[in-house]
């Protein structure tokens, strides 16, 4: 496993993290959680992404007991802020009280001293930027938190946290926006502006939710065992199960077959050819899922390789920048 330098950082984390957002604390039981977090450390993933808010911040604690036990030095945590996680006016958002509070309770809950990455989960235009990098900024003098990273900030949004982040002595140093083949809102403008601002992209969905590992099929229901044929955890990938979109991923399917890879290699790969990625998050049920997900790292893709997946995706590609937040 490949690692990569997170933004201008001197931190490097594996260029597949592991992530538990729909799967640890609700999609599946503790013993499979645990079986999947093994199975990443024995293929070299030592990047693990998580939230206060995943599974109603079960996911973190699931996590926490997955990795006791595991030298503290040898891993990367990175988790989340901003989503409710309580009923309580201040159990939200990216005011002082609730980043400094949901840190601590991360913290409780995965077992650590420190994390070595936090993030703001969406931006908050209800509270002032200085107060929220602010507060990061003590997190990081406290040494709570190594760095500091955003998710789904637009291009503008970036810009002005990395000055500021600057202005109080600390880096922002990530943004974990959605990308896939079928998802490149971030390309036009987020790109650009993080490469200028020394941060780099932790993308999450490369597999378009599992779309893109071709187990979709146009004119067929979804499976009942996989995401999309779960009650609750399909519910977010309904826009990628039209006709349309699985007709073109499937004929990604030869394409994958020429190179020997699955379709999911070749999707996780695809993603790591942006010189911003540092790293793909990808997420599993069973461990056979991150067996076959790890022979992704170190694929390097042709030109043409690029432009055939181009051709057959055509205009089911969403690029509109405008959809970068969805906060």
């Amino acid at each position: 496993m490949q690692t990569r330098r997170l933004g201008r950082s001197g931190l490097n984390i594996t260029e597949l993290a592991y992530g538990n957002w729909l799967t640890h604390g609700s999609q599946v039981e503790e013993d499979a959680a645990h079986a999947c977090v093994h199975a990443a450390l024995d293929a070299g993933i030592t990047t693990f992404d998580t939230a206060d808010v995943y599974a109603g911040t079960k996911a973190e604690s699931v996590l926490g007991r997955a990795l006791a036990g595991q030298r503290r030095e040898s891993l990367e945590i990175a988790t989340k802020v901003y989503w409710p996680t309580g009923e309580g006016a201040n159990d939200r958002g990216l005011g002082r009280k609730h980043v400094i509070e949901s840190c601590h309770a991360s913290l409780r809950r995965l077992q650590t001293d420190y994390v070595d990455l936090y993030q703001a989960h969406r931006y908050d235009s209800t509270v002032p930027l200085e107060e929220t990098m602010t507060a990061f900024a003590d997190l990081v003098r406290s040494g709570k938190v190594l760095y500091v990273g955003v998710s789904e900030w637009r291009a503008e949004e970036i810009a002005a946290g990395a000055a500021l982040a600057r202005d109080l002595g600390i880096q922002l140093i990530s943004n974990q926006p959605q990308y896939s083949m079928l998802w490149r809102v971030i390309e036009a403008e987020v790109v650009p502006t993080s490469e200028a601002e020394g941060v780099s992209q932790i993308v999450w969905s490369p597999l378009a939710q599992g779309v893109l590992t071709g187990k979709y099929l146009p004119g067929q229901a979804p499976p009942a065992d996989s995401r999309g044929g779960h009650a609750s955890a399909g519910g977010s990938m309904k826009g990628y199960l039209t006709d349309d979109i699985l007709t073109r991923v499937q004929g990604l399917k030869p394409i994958a077959d020429d190179l020997g890879l699955s379709m999911a290699q070749l999707a996780l790969a695809w993603v790591l050819q942006n010189g911003n990625v540092a790293a793909a998050i990808i997420g599993a049920t069973r461990p056979e899922q991150v067996h076959d997900n790890v022979e992704a790292a170190g694929v390097e893709l042709s030109s043409d390789v690029l432009t055939r997946i181009d051709e057959v995706l055509g205009d089911v590609v969403e690029r509109d920048p405008a959809k970068t937040s969805r906060g």
